[in-house]
């Protein structure tokens, strides 16, 4: 398990989904995390990716990348779940 420092201490991902993006000529991916953290508390981060490198910011999405991630989630079902989005 991959192991990530937060602000509330280390965590561990569960699961991930990357949604690649492009705004012109720039190339990034934005990047929805469920985190574990040592006392078993869920934590989801969102944030972006340039060069495949996590970095902290704002994170826009656009309607039809809402829907990426929707579809996305079917395959992640505690992120999902934590989110507050039913299964169907």
């Amino acid at each position: 398990m991959t192991k990530i420092t937060t602000a509330w201490g280390k965590a561990q991902l569960l699961e991930e989904v990357t949604l690649p993006q492009r705004a012109g000529q720039k190339r990034f991916s934005s990047v929805v995390q469920l985190l574990e953290n040592e006392k078993g508390d869920w934590l989801v981060r969102f944030a972006y990716t340039t060069g495949g490198t996590i970095r902290r910011g704002p994170v826009t999405l656009r309607g039809a990348d809402l829907e990426r991630l929707r579809t996305q989630l079917s395959a992640r079902p505690s992120l999902a779940a934590a989110l507050g989005f039913s299964g169907d």
